[in-house]
């Protein structure tokens, strides 16, 4: 089986400094600073797309201003990369020793990715990668479809994990099985509209489904 995850909100705690990288950047360009829920919906969409549906009305030049104060934010942020979620790291080399394909499917940068891949010592960890800036955006779902072509593999023979509405729709219009974890940016309520097959509480939660859905791949009796 195939496991495509996002990063931020599924594996990394990163949610509450994604937010307040926003708010600081609004504060350096003398935007209005939003509601940490507020900011929390976005979290999952590409950059732009993400401070475009923030600040809609704002020029272009003002848009640009606030993406360049809120990377600089989030780099200094990042100098001490976010922690893993509790399980992550110890559930991610049993799925590498179980002989899993791993996969990363993210709204962040290909710089911001392999820089925070890169300050964990995984450069090489995980099987391939797609970030926002080099496919479309979540939730088109062509960078799954990328990704289940390099690995020729069929959808139902894949899972995306992830905490946001864009993962499962992007999943969804993909043709693939999705697991929703609720302790990321999207709520239960919210996720729950796309079917996941598990509503994963913990990492510990999708280990354990991912025990049982593994079997059901490799004896060829997938469900839809």
């Amino acid at each position: 089986m195939l496991v495509i995850f996002d990063w931020d909100g599924t594996l990394s705690d990163s949610t509450g400094k994604i937010v307040r990288c926003v708010q600081a950047a609004a504060r350096a360009t003398g935007l209005p600073v939003l509601p940490a829920i507020e900011v929390q919906q976005i979290i999952g969409l590409a950059l732009e797309e993400a401070l475009h549906r923030l600040y809609p009305t704002v020029s272009v030049a003002e848009r640009t201003r606030l993406t360049r104060a809120y990377v600089d934010a989030f780099v200094a942020a990042d100098a001490t990369p976010s922690e893993f979620f509790c399980g992550v790291e110890a559930g991610l080399q049993s799925l590498r020793e179980r002989g899993l394909k791993l996969a990363v499917a993210t709204g962040k940068s290909r710089r911001g990715l392999d820089r925070v891949l890169a300050n964990l010592g995984m450069t090489d960890f995980f099987d391939a990668t797609r970030c926002a800036d080099e496919t479309a955006g979540k939730p088109d779902p062509k960078m799954l479809h990328e990704l289940l072509s390099y690995f020729g593999v069929p959808g139902e023979a894949a899972v995306m994990v992830g905490d946001t509405t864009y993962d499962m729709a992007m999943a969804q219009a993909a043709g693939m099985r999705r697991v929703a974890v609720t302790y990321g940016a999207h709520s239960p309520a919210q996720l729950t509209p796309y079917k996941p097959e598990l509503l994963a509480d913990s990492f510990a939660d999708f280990m354990g489904w991912s025990e049982r859905a593994d079997a059901l791949v490799a004896g060829g009796m997938v469900s839809d």
